[in-house]
């Protein structure tokens, strides 16, 4: 089926008992047993197991065109489930620049554990090559890369790791299973922030884990979903399905917008630098180009001058909203410097954009007035 097709009936059925199109909301913690001791419904505790749930992961699994699938509480519960998978003295390889959370939790919290990391430009192919140990046995992917938008080559990368004997997985949450396919490339594993695109309202908190294929490492990440039980409650699950049914007729409008602010940004003297790979200046069209379907609706800015002039600029904004995370329906832009902390990536003056919903000229004209 087509991708429109599957993002409105995947994981979706007629309830049976009601005729009811849209998917129940399954509220119940606890499920009766047989009088043998079973459960013929097959479920048993919602941090186990729960049917609005099931549905959302068996949704995201045909999305990606995956196997199976493993939703959490956030992107960052899904991502540590990864991190928790591997072993002490296990070696990841991971980007410089990347969403903060991601080294945040590899620097801090996992190093402690034993597991060893090391960061490099994802764009550049040899890089990552020079960076595999013996040790080596997770390749961590984000392609566009927050926030400056560095394109990944996902087929070249899973090579790499294969040749290693380690898993390569892509947060795929920038570009969406509508824009990128990495199973496609090669990927292992694939990572949603489910909040942003696939929710789509900037109204709910979720992650997810998909898998090519049922194998003991994905054991792993769904085991350790039930022990720790960072799990989505249902009426979380419900709202990620409502949203991804209109997932590709948002992410058209997120992308002309996107596409157009860089356009108008290219030709603004106030601005120093474009990050959009829909650009045929920025360093990673070329393989964008190949990997994805369309650019994305994320792009950065780099304003001249230095924080102050930054700040400036976001101090006179009227309609686009300064606020930290994107894929919902209003333009957010925000200082990613001053976010992130002392070790932050990003230069001073830098402004990650999500493209809303707006009409493009109403959002060109508040970003001209603010300009200027």
């Amino acid at each position: 089926m087509h991708f429109e097709t599957l993002a409105v009936h995947a994981g979706s059925s007629i309830d049976p008992k009601t005729g009811a199109v849209t998917l129940p909301i399954h509220l119940s913690t606890t499920y009766e047993r047989a009088e043998d001791g079973t459960y013929p419904g097959g479920f048993i505790y919602t941090r186990s197991g729960n049917p609005t749930r099931q549905a959302l992961e068996s949704c995201l699994a045909q999305l990606e065109g995956g196997v199976e699938a493993a939703a959490f509480s956030s992107g960052s519960a899904a991502t540590a489930a990864v991190f928790q998978a591997l072993n002490p003295g296990d070696h990841v390889i991971a980007p410089d620049d990347a969403y903060y959370g991601t080294p945040v939790l590899l620097r801090d919290y996992f190093a402690r554990w034993g597991l060893q990391a090391t960061f490099v430009d994802m764009a550049n192919t040899a890089a990552i090559a020079a960076a595999v140990r013996p040790q080596t046995r997770l390749v961590w992917i984000e392609t566009p890369s927050n926030p400056r938008l560095h394109v990944t080559d996902i087929a070249a990368a899973a090579e790499i790791a294969q040749r290693a004997g380690a898993r390569t997985i892509v947060d795929n949450t920038w570009a969406t299973p509508m824009l990128q396919r990495p199973f496609e490339l090669g990927a292992d594993l694939v990572m949603h922030s489910t909040t942003k695109y696939l929710s789509g309202h900037s109204d709910v908190l979720g992650g997810v884990v998909i898998a090519a294929q049922s194998d003991e490492f994905f054991g792993r990440v769904r085991g350790i979903q039930s022990a720790v039980g960072a799990v989505p409650a249902p009426f979380d699950c419900w709202l990620v399905l409502r949203g991804i049914r209109s997932l590709p007729y948002r992410m058209r409008g997120h992308v002309e917008n996107a596409s157009r602010l860089a356009q108008f940004f290219s030709s603004h003297t106030g601005i120093e630098r474009v990050y959009y790979p829909g650009l045929a200046s920025d360093p990673g069209h070329e393989v964008a180009a190949r990997q994805m379907s369309a650019w994305g609706g994320m792009l950065s800015i780099g304003v001249k001058g230095a924080r102050a002039e930054a700040f400036a600029f976001l101090a006179k904004l009227k309609l686009v909203t300064r606020a930290t995370s994107l894929g919902g329906p209003e333009t957010l832009i925000e200082h990613r410097a001053s976010v992130e902390g002392a070790l932050s990536k990003a230069p001073e003056n830098l402004l990650r954009i999500s493209a809303g919903l707006e009409h493009h000229e109403d959002l060109i004209e508040d970003l001209r007035q603010a300009l200027d």
